[in-house]
């Protein structure tokens, strides 16, 4: 078998497949009437006729013409060339034996008579044989062929031994000589074989590396010129791979730049020093439609005597490494949100404006914005809304700060503005004022109408500090004082600022005394049912009652808990507290406790509860837990799994202040309430003509009957509200008008007097909400004007000084403000008082300027 693939006589083929090739036997049959005018002239010398008359030695004569001429024209046509190489070696090895069979027979005829004679019988058919084996060169088997035609001949004819031997030693020298050449020729051709292979792995893998855009490869010649570019980086540019070819590399690239960090060592001096280089970052200088960067590295290219022949190297592309250095870059320096510096270049810009220079601190000033309204924004209209109006926000900023100062995001909704170098006050504060009208005015978010406003504290290097530590604490304060003010203004840092800081810090300490010294104390609130006026529970609210500032107000200590991680504690006290008490009340009597968000957070809350029912003998369902929607600000799985394992120790769930959160009826599908609380803002004022307010509660408690839950009413104070409210269909009923929050005392005493039952007390009818004011107005009545001051003002009614013994009925013109007139009648009159019900509505925040005729 290794001498049938040696020979090209496999049909594999694929080992010799370089060697047997059709082109070398048309080269044989070019040579072939060599062998046919070597024959013609050994029977010349020999001086043997051509034809003699006899039959058989004019068969011999055709046949062998016939043989040399397919010889000669065979390898010429083209169904022969087609073939594979082992089958023309096949069909040429028959024709070559008979060529070689046919000759020595008819020479044999005509020397019968010299057969013994060795010149006579060897040499001529040795001759010719020996031509055949030139001519075939490598293909040795061919010219053993030959001679196995001429050996037969002479064995058959009987020839002489030193005929026979003279052909058999050439056919074995021949074939020795065949062996170890296939041996060699096999190794050979394995060898470029293998070579082959790895050659074109080699070109797939680099092919394919460029056809994926990872990399490029190029290579130039001594002028430094291109001989050489890969398609995909011609592709990338837009260009032809023509085009660049012969271009010098430094025309498609601009050498590194210093400045960008690209090293000092640029790519012309590379070239021009003929030394490697790696890694070195330039810019494309031919890109059209983008800017593009690569990374090359390249070696120079000597020949064996040294002489330098160019340059060959590869390349990568750096353009979206760098697109992304630049964006993580912008990130790190920028609020993704609202491409507004962020806080990490605001604290760096402010750091390096109050830097000393020439031994001075450095003049500027912070801004501190926080906007008002924007979380009732947020939750009523979702995050995605929220986040809209942030980026129109900043917009608006920018716009009025311009070129002034820097803007940026502190975070959530807090901006800061930083004004460098030293500003009027006055200048300071018409640009504060500009930014609270510019972002007070009307929005659109999403097809809604949003207003919102902006409440600015201000600080100024080197007066109010010299660090920006200092800088960002007392514009804290400042903001702190606006938003004190009544928001929606600006104030400038004051010293006194640090009190109430310090009154802040000192009611934190305050409380932790308070909790640890007993010094909280819990009040009840009954609640009650509208069908059968029966007391079902209580709701249990903290009162703190300080040893010398009195009665704080939860409102002022339950941020100060919260804030300082008090309200982990206080809630745990409050929990176990109003078990033990509610333990004490009559049967079935629950107890509703509110639950903070940290609280509702925390794993150990279930244990927390189960502890305290425990240590009461509490029945679970008589405990409501009231939680806020501000639970399902991090809705996630541990949301829903908290829920579960509440109502699994038994307790009920109520949903406390809805209608004022996010009101989502995604939360109350998921989350297994048993009670909604409709917050007490839309139950004061409902029974006045004209409010909403009751649409709002009734579409509330159609809801919740919908979904099988009771409802509570807060903050019922008058008669009217609770007729509206029983008529809407509320189920129970919270407020003044049943009674104040009381101590634990004072609810047994009322279950011991009166047991569960619950009477109304309380004024007939509801008034709009009065704002107490001092401001002069000019009272026209039957061509007079006279002066008189509003106390208190409100949309329906007013309480005015300054006009003695007015009678009831009386009809007045009132100027309000300037050529702002409102018709008014006299209800009632004491002295220089008087009350007056204004003929239609007023919207008392447009009210503006005094009367001219007052304002002097």
């Amino acid at each position: 078998m290794t001498l049938m693939v040696a020979l090209g006589l496999s049909e594999s083929g694929t080992e010799v497949s370089a060697s047997w090739i059709s082109g070398n036997f048309f080269h044989i049959a070019r040579l072939w009437p060599l062998i046919l005018l070597t024959k013609f002239s050994v029977v010349a010398l020999l001086n043997l006729p051509f034809y003699a008359g006899e039959p058989l030695q004019i068969a011999l004569m055709v046949a062998m013409l016939i043989i040399d001429g397919t010889l000669m024209l065979l390898p010429r046509r083209n169904w022969f060339r087609h073939r594979m190489p082992h089958i023309q070696n096949w069909m040429m090895l028959p024709m070559v034996f008979l060529s070689g069979l046919t000759f020595s027979l008819w020479l044999g005829y005509e020397t019968k008579a010299a057969t013994d004679a060795l010149f006579l019988a060897a040499v001529p058919e040795l001759s010719v044989a020996l031509l055949a084996v030139c001519i075939f060169g490598d293909r040795r088997l061919l010219g053993i062929s030959y001679f196995l035609g001429a050996l037969l001949v002479s064995v058959v004819e009987k020839a002489g031994m030193a005929q026979i031997g003279l052909l058999l030693s050439c056919v074995i020298v021949m074939l020795v000589a065949t062996l170890r050449q296939a041996t060699a020729d096999r190794d050979q051709a394995i060898a470029r074989h293998q070579q082959d292979l790895r050659a074109q792995r080699s070109d797939r893998l680099l092919q394919e590396h460029e056809r994926t855009g990872r990399g490029w490869f190029w290579e130039t010649d001594r002028q430094g010129c291109l001989t050489y570019i890969s398609d995909t980086l011609a592709q990338s540019l837009s260009v032809s791979v023509g085009t660049l070819i012969g271009k010098p590399i430094t025309e498609i690239v601009r050498p590194g730049d210093k400045k960008q960090g690209d090293g000092e060592r640029t790519l012309g001096f590379h070239l021009s020093a003929r030394t490697g280089f790696a890694d070195i970052p330039v810019c494309a200088a031919m890109a059209k439609e983008e800017e593009r960067w690569w990374s090359i590295s390249g070696q120079p290219v000597f020949n064996e005597y040294g002489q330098f022949h160019g340059f060959r190297g590869a390349g990568t592309d750096l353009t979206e490494t760098r697109r992304n250095q630049a964006e993580v870059t912008r990130l790190a320096q920028f609020d993704s949100l609202t491409g507004l510096a962020n806080r990490i270049q605001m604290l760096r810009s402010l750091e390096q404006a109050v830097a000393d220079r020439h031994g001075k601190p450095g003049e500027c000033t912070l801004m501190m914005l926080d906007l008002d309204r924007f979380k009732i924004v947020n939750d009523t209209l979702g995050h995605p809304a929220g986040d809209a109006l942030l980026r129109q926000v900043s917009q608006r900023l920018q716009r009025v700060v311009g070129e002034k100062g820097l803007v940026g995001r502190q975070g959530g909704d807090e901006f800061k503005i930083l004004l460098p170098g030293r500003h009027d006050q006055t200048v300071l504060a018409h640009l504060a004022q500009a930014v609270i009208s510019a972002v007070s005015q009307p929005y659109t978010v999403e097809g809604n109408a949003v207003v919102i406003g902006v409440s600015i504290g201000l600080s100024v290097c080197p007066q109010d500090g010299v660090t920006a530590d200092a800088l960002i604490r007392n514009a804290d304060l400042a903001l702190y004082a606006a938003k004190g003010d009544g928001r929606g203004v600006h104030r400038f840092y004051s010293s006194d600022m640090h009190a109430d800081a310090e009154n802040r810090r000192q009611l934190e300490e305050d409380l932790r005394r308070a909790l640890t010294d007993d010094g909280l104390h819990l009040v009840y609130q009954p609640v009650v049912s509208s069908k059968t006026e029966q007391i079902t529970g209580y709701e249990a609210l903290l009162r703190w009652n300080h040893p010398v500032r009195g009665p704080i107000s939860p409102a002022l200590f339950i941020p100060i808990a919260e804030d300082s991680g008090l309200i982990a504690q206080i809630g745990e006290w409050v929990m176990r507290t109003a078990c033990r008490d509610a333990a004490e009340w009559q049967e079935g009597i629950r107890v509703a406790v509110n639950v903070s968000p940290t609280q509702f957070a925390n794993p150990g809350f279930p244990s927390t509860v189960m502890n305290a029912l425990a240590a009461a003998q509490l029945a679970p369902e008589r405990l409501e837990l009231e939680i806020t929607e501000s639970v399902f600000l991090n809705d996630d799985d541990g949301t829903d799994a908290m829920f579960n394992r509440l109502k699994a120790i038994g307790v009920r769930l109520a949903l406390d202040d809805f209608g004022t959160g996010y009101s989502s009826l995604g939360y109350l599908k998921k989350a297994p309430f048993d009670k909604i609380k409709i917050d007490q803002s839309f139950v004061r004022g409902a029974a006045i003509k004209g409010n909403r307010n009751s649409a709002i509660i009734k579409a509330i408690v159609s809801l919740a009957e919908a979904l099988g839950m009771d409802t509570t009413a807060e903050g019922a104070e008058t008669q009217d509200e609770l007729a509206l409210i029983r008529q809407l269909g509320c189920s129970h009923i919270q407020g003044y008008i049943y009674g104040r929050p009381m101590p634990m005392a004072d609810v047994m005493a009322s279950q011991n007097r009166a047991g569960t039952a619950a009477s109304a007390n309380g004024f007939q009818s509801s008034r709009p909400e009065r704002k107490t004011m001092l401001r002069t107005i000019a009272v026209h009545h039957d061509g007079h004007v006279y002066t008189g001051r509003v106390r208190n003002i409100s949309a329906t009614g007013a309480l005015i000084e300054g006009l003695w013994n007015v009678p009831v009925g009386t009809l007045f013109a009132i100027e309000m403000a300037e050529n702002q007139f409102v018709n008014a009648t006299s209800k009632w009159s004491r002295d220089d008082r008087m009350g007056v019900e204004f003929a239609g509505a007023v919207d008392v925040s447009t009210l503006r300027n005094p009367p001219r005729s007052m304002a002097s």
